[in-house]
């Protein structure tokens, strides 16, 4: 216990899954968390949950004013900012073709503009506080090609390539920026309409760990990020997928 004792952590996307497991790990760590996302509702449940330790809000991660507001939460709530977890995404399935203009510029706006205004919006806060980490959640479809989701494919190779350029640019003020590659997380995204058709047994058995992950083992992987056991670690690529990018390629879901 106390492996983030002193440290001030923001996290978007807090109101579930892998956000929620990440606040609730890092509070039993010593840490303070300020959460957002757009599901207020459900952020405000977490936050109440987790007591004097956390604070929440509204947070648009494709708004530049609600990072500011973030980051502006836990300064004025803890004094200092040190970690920063940006875990919000959303996917849109359907094939090339099919996908609409809409879609994919919806999917690229959350996941890959909101990881970049969330990375420039910390970065004062951090060299504040004399350094920090910042932890991009992509995915093992930042890594290789996934039929049927090609917004979400390349929005998370994109997170893949700015924590690179970040991790070059700001270790100078010690901060470091890794990026975090789940394989399937048993989160309400998987669990979505888009995906009634996939056979999620089939998906998930054909994997060294023949399962679906779950929001704590993802959770494991970014506190240790987070925290100064991994302060020599930046620019890198963390993959917790039940070992999927061992040997499957082409890999993808059917919509229809």
């Amino acid at each position: 216990m106390g492996r983030l004792n002193g440290k001030v952590a923001l996290i978007s996307g807090g109101a579930r899954g892998q956000g929620e497991a990440e606040a609730r790990r890092f509070v039993a760590e010593g840490a303070r968390v300020v959460l957002g996302d757009v599901l207020e509702t459900e952020c405000r449940a977490v936050v109440e949950s987790l007591g004097e330790a956390a604070r929440g809000l509204r947070l648009d991660v494709t708004q530049e004013e609600d990072w500011a507001r973030a980051v502006a939460t836990a300064q004025d709530s803890f004094g200092r900012l040190d970690v920063l977890v940006n875990n919000a995404g959303i996917v849109r399935t359907g094939f090339l073709e099919e996908t609409s203009l809409a879609d994919y510029r919806a999917v690229i706006e959350v996941n890959q503009v909101g990881t970049f205004l969330g990375m420039r919006a910390v970065v004062p806060a951090m060299r504040e506080s004399g350094g920090g980490s910042i932890i991009n959640i992509s995915s093992n479809a930042g890594i290789e090609g996934v039929q049927g989701v090609i917004g979400y494919v390349a929005s998370k190779w994109a997170i893949r390539g700015m924590t690179k350029t970040a991790a070059l640019e700001l270790g100078r003020y010690g901060i470091r920026v890794n990026s975090v590659h789940p394989g399937g997380v048993a989160t309400p995204m998987i669990g979505a309409d888009d995906f009634d058709s996939v056979d999620q047994d089939a998906v998930w058995s054909a994997q060294p760990i023949p399962r679906v992950g779950q929001p704590e083992e993802i959770a494991n992987l970014v506190l240790f990020l987070a925290s100064d056991e991994s302060s020599y670690s930046t620019g890198s690529e963390f993959v917790a997928d039940g070992g999927g990018l061992a040997g499957s390629t082409g890999r993808g879901v059917d919509p229809n």
